[in-house]
């Protein structure tokens, strides 16, 4: 059983040096990724559509070259758990979610999924071998027309020095960086000395 071009194994410990843990969502991720890949066009230059924060990101990081950092992942909050892969000019893509209709044969899968069970009444090794045994039957696919321009990453633009603090920002955000304007989460810094 491969994962995209990773044995299942060797998948799981990507998952562990990346993530920090064997979360089950980041196994199912592992599956939908991997559905796909498989139903993209060979060669084509792809971006990719996240509708969840949570593990999900983490699967298409691992498993393609697409990555928060280079904008060719785009996270949508949704809540649901769903990747679309789609060509980067075209938009025409593939859409891979967890399909609730396909859980009753799997219900420790279900009872993780749905939040039935509390995380310590779960039977974690249960759960694994359900989620590997079931591998993409828990999936259903789409084929979607991407609007590219919606879900790309702006650009930041012009930047300026922040009169308050002295670190550049984009300059659209206005008179001085979103920070010093009180859009902080800090509520306390302090500088340290740092040595050559």
């Amino acid at each position: 059983m491969n994962i995209c071009t990773y044995s299942y194994e060797e998948y799981l410990h990507l998952v562990k040096s990346f993530h920090g843990t064997l979360a089950p969502g980041l196994l199912i991720g592992g599956f939908i990724v991997d559905l796909a890949m498989k139903n993209l066009p060979e060669g084509e230059l792809f971006d990719a559509v996240c509708e969840t924060p949570v593990c999900l990101p983490d699967a298409v990081q691992i498993l393609t070259p697409c990555t928060i950092g280079n904008g060719w992942l785009s996270i949508i909050n949704f809540g649901r758990f769903a990747v679309t892969l789609y060509e980067k000019y075209s938009g025409k893509g593939v859409r891979v979610y967890l399909d609730t209709k396909k859980l009753e044969k799997w219900p420790e899968v279900r009872d993780w999924y749905l939040k039935k069970k509390k995380k310590n009444e779960q039977d974690s090794d249960l759960l694994m071998a359900q989620i590997k045994e079931a591998g993409h039957t828990l999936l259903s696919v789409q084929k979607v027309q991407v609007e590219p321009e919606k879900v790309r990453r702006k650009k930041m633009g012009p930047v300026g020095i922040c009169p308050v603090c002295g670190e550049a920002y984009p300059s659209k955000h206005g008179e001085k960086c979103l920070n010093c304007q009180g859009e902080t989460p800090y509520s306390e810094v302090t500088k340290v000395k740092t040595t050559k």
